[in-house]
């Protein structure tokens, strides 16, 4: 099999992996689609190409991106990986002061220790062909929202990760990228808000009641969000600039929402910021 245009893409299941693998396979790539369920593989490929390969992968353990990685070596030999895309994510939602540890442990095994786990095993066969690295981020990489303190503390460090990836993998020719999308039609936020309240349910009322009112505002706010959302086609056309363009950028913010909220935080001053975002998310701002 030629590895002329083969790509790897995690979390592939639903949302922006699944658009990607759809509409890069539709480009003409090889994807390998990662998987954690086999029913969910057998749903993609049956709306795409024969060329579309289904790749069990589950970014949190150890022999799974193993194995992962033998069957793509076995496959691609000498010819080598022309893309990763590093999508696979989840988001932790809830008060900083009320999440269980285990669960922000949980947002940044998925979303940064898996995203290392995996690159550092396919970078032999991205190296063979200097192959290029996608790692999709968030706008709230960039700036963080209250509530979702987890979920943007884990991209930060996903930027952080993947510029210094950048610097290091220079030398071999290897390009790493960085995706920014704002609010994107996914199930994401769904499964985020059904977690954290199956998280805080076990919280002591007495602390629950000191953020059950903010909680409800940003309940309304996210809703109100979904429904300007973007959708994950979008970002997978974004994706695949990166992954052909002659000189990709750093960077690729996707969104009027994404592009806004990167301007205000480039001209404000931190504290501006902050009584902006509570006076949108209908938050108290006491400080």
């Amino acid at each position: 099999m030629s590895a002329q245009r083969t790509v790897v893409i995690t979390g592939a299941s639903s949302g922006i992996g699944a658009a990607c693998a759809r509409y890069l396979d539709g480009r003409g790539y090889t994807v390998w689609a990662g998987v954690r369920r086999k029913e969910d593989g057998d749903e993609l490929a049956r709306l795409a190409s024969t060329r579309l390969r289904v790749l069990m992968l589950d970014v949190t353990d150890r022999e799974s991106i193993a194995a992962a990685g033998r069957t793509l070596t076995e496959v691609v030999g000498e010819t080598g990986l022309s893309g990763l895309v590093n999508n696979a994510g989840i988001s932790v939602a809830g008060p900083l002061e009320l999440l269980p540890l285990s669960a922000v442990r949980t947002q940044f095994e998925v979303n940064v220790i898996g995203v290392l786990a995996v690159t550092q095993t396919l970078l032999p066969l991205l190296r063979k062909r200097r192959g290029r690295i996608v790692n999709i981020s968030s706008i709230a990489g960039r700036a963080a929202t209250p509530f979702l303190g987890a979920y943007c503390s884990s991209k930060f460090a996903l930027e952080a990760m993947s510029d210094a990836l950048r610097l290091e993998l220079a030398p071999w020719g290897i390009a790493v990228s960085l995706v920014e999308p704002g609010a994107v039609q996914s199930q994401l936020w769904q499964r985020a808000t059904m977690s954290a309240t199956r998280m805080l349910g076990g919280v002591a009322p007495e602390l629950f009641r000191l953020y059950e009112q903010p909680l409800s505002r940003m309940q309304n706010v996210i809703a109100r969000a979904a429904t300007r959302a973007i959708p994950a086609e979008s970002v997978a056309h974004v994706v695949a600039q990166a992954l052909t363009a002659s000189r990709p950028q750093v960077r690729y913010l996707v969104g009027k929402d994404a592009r806004f909220r990167a301007l205000l935080k480039w001209i404000l001053p931190d504290r501006a910021q902050d009584r902006l975002l509570a006076w949108f998310l209908e938050l108290p701002h006491g400080v």
